[in-house]
């Protein structure tokens, strides 16, 4: 039987399929080369990190400071820890020197300068909100001297997210991407993934298929409430939305005394959809609706509960096929409904750990089948019930998601492991970790500091990751503090108790050296965690 990938390629034109499956051999090259993930990770490579986000910028726009997201994958830097390996590192604008250094310092055992030779930074000078593989692409001279810079027969290239664009990259370098093929990216929309939750026969809420105009959407919204006639509200998520910024809360309850009629009440519907509640900061429905026209939409129902949890598991699917279980995690949410993604806890609670691994490693099964390459994530709603709790998945990111950084920072740093039998890890000397991390804190105070003054106040407040206790505060999109007032951290503890207590006193310093006044100092993210463990 032919796989799904084939038969994509069988139907497509003779020229798109010869580049396509060019692409395809390229990537069996890291089946070749994959043996076990510790060979493959400490084997002499030269590795093209491309932290575009290639997304709908329209969509993207919605991120604050999202053109300084491109730093997110800098983590990636600490494989330098391997003296063989080499790592090309490209953004849209060059990356200030401190934050460089900052991420080569903490290499354990190697010499800043050893590392500093290994790495080169490239940038296209290009401030645009083009995505930055576009970029890359339409300057030949930076597609030559990527070319020269490695060697195609140890090169391998890593992104945040591959499309077409990441596609046509990696044949123009004739360098493999370890990522998704895109022409499977439909099982990461919000559509596809409520197909791989049923072909897994996992819990998923009940919903449409995808639509594209307001019309459809009322129809559907109308069958779901027939189905479920207890519905007090649904939740409307452009099909290619990310992080919560692309959904819209619509209560039904002022609907609920009006006519039964199906047509009647579909026009009702359609009419109540100008008070949707929308996540994203200045949406409204005038432009949501071409949105929905260009993205395509769907609806769920939305599980309703007083202490519910978001809990995440993620996963990798290696070149050999084999379905790997990455980390757990607790997700933080915020905006108007508490959709939007701000943080997350690492592990998530220990009382629904294993059924989100058993549910992961189910969907991952599927995936495998279909061909998925590389990281992803699957996103849940947990309901408390009287002998546990409820599970409800939501949503497959084939991507680099908000908990890809932190725990491959963790990772790295540490050189420890993830148990699946106990959901922990244990660093070097088997103590076990605990984080939390946010791209999301965030001040009006903040603006203004400069890396500079960043590595100032970390070193005033011994607040820097210790490599002695594998414990302390690590920092990314450190470009967004001037000008947005806006970091991301991770603070890594032996406890939950001591990871929250680290961040604390981040917050604290940081509102220390901006002069925050003192009615402003409680509020920071850890309001959100509240409750949580």
């Amino acid at each position: 039987m032919k796989s799904e990938t084939e038969q994509r390629y069988r139907a497509m034109p003779a020229e798109t399929a010869a580049a396509v499956l060019k692409f395809r051999s390229l990537q069996n090259q890291l089946r070749d080369r994959w043996r076990n993930i510790q060979e493959f990770d400490t084997s002499a490579a030269d590795i093209i990190v491309l932290p575009s986000l290639s997304l709908d910028q329209r969509e993207l726009n919605k991120v604050e400071g999202c053109y300084h997201y491109e730093e997110r994958l800098l983590f990636s830097l600490i494989r330098l820890r391997n003296p063989r390996t080499r790592v090309v590192y490209i953004t849209s604008q060059p990356i200030h020197p401190s934050v460089i250094d900052y991420y080569l310092q903490l290499l354990p055992g190697i010499p800043f300068s050893h590392a500093r030779d290994r790495l080169l930074l490239l940038s296209t000078y290009d401030a645009s909100t083009q995505a930055l593989t576009q970029k890359i692409l339409d300057r030949p001279r930076l597609l030559d001297r990527l070319r020269y810079s490695i060697n195609p027969d140890r090169a391998y290239m890593i992104c945040y997210n591959a499309t077409e664009l990441e596609q046509t990259l990696s044949l123009q370098l004739n360098v493999p991407l370890f990522a998704v093929d895109p022409a499977l990216l439909h099982w990461g929309t919000k559509s596809g993934s409520r197909q791989i939750f049923a072909e897994s026969g996992i819990q998923f809420p009940d919903g449409s298929d995808l639509v594209w105009n307001a019309a459809d959407l009322a129809a559907e919204i109308d069958a779901l409430w027939q189905r479920q006639p207890d519905l007090q509200r649904v939740v409307v998520k452009l099909n290619e939305g990310f992080s919560g910024e692309g959904n819209a809360l619509l209560d039904l309850r002022p609907l609920q005394d009006g006519s039964t009629v199906s047509h009647d009440r579909v026009q009702r519907i359609q009419a109540h959809l100008a008070n949707l509640k929308f996540e994203a900061k200045g949406e409204s429905w005038t432009n949501f609706q071409t949105r929905i026209s260009e993205l395509g939409a769907i609806v769920e129902q939305f599980v309703e509960g007083e202490a519910k949890r978001s809990p995440s598991v993620q996963l990798r699917i290696t070149p050999a096929g084999e379905v790997e279980l990455l980390s757990t995690h607790d997700q933080i949410l915020g905006g108007p409904n508490g959709q939007i993604y701000l943080g997350c806890r690492f592990p998530a609670d220990e009382t629904y750990r294993s059924q989100l691994q058993e549910m992961g490693q189910r969907v991952g099964e599927v995936l495998a089948k279909k061909g998925v390459l590389e990281r992803f994530g699957v996103d849940f709603v947990a309901v408390p019930k009287d002998d546990g709790w409820d599970l409800w998945a939501i949503e497959i990111n084939l991507r680099k998601g908000g908990t890809t950084h932190p725990f491959m920072t963790l990772k790295f740093l540490t050189n420890g492991d993830y148990e699946a039998e106990s959901g922990l890890f244990h660093g070097r000397n088997r103590q076990a970790k605990y984080y939390l991390a946010t791209d999301n804190l965030q001040k009006p105070h903040y603006r203004g500091l400069l890396p500079d003054d960043l590595m100032d106040i970390i070193a005033e407040n011994q607040l820097h990751f210790d490599t002695s206790t594998e414990t302390g505060m690590v920092f990314h999109l450190m470009g967004c503090l001037s000008e947005f007032g806006k970091l991301g951290v991770t603070s890594i503890g032996n406890s939950p108790e001591q990871a929250e207590e680290i961040y604390q006193r981040l917050v604290q310093a940081l509102d220390a050296a901006t002069k925050v006044p003192q009615q402003l100092q409680t509020y920071h993210l850890s309001m959100q965690w509240n409750g949580m463990h």
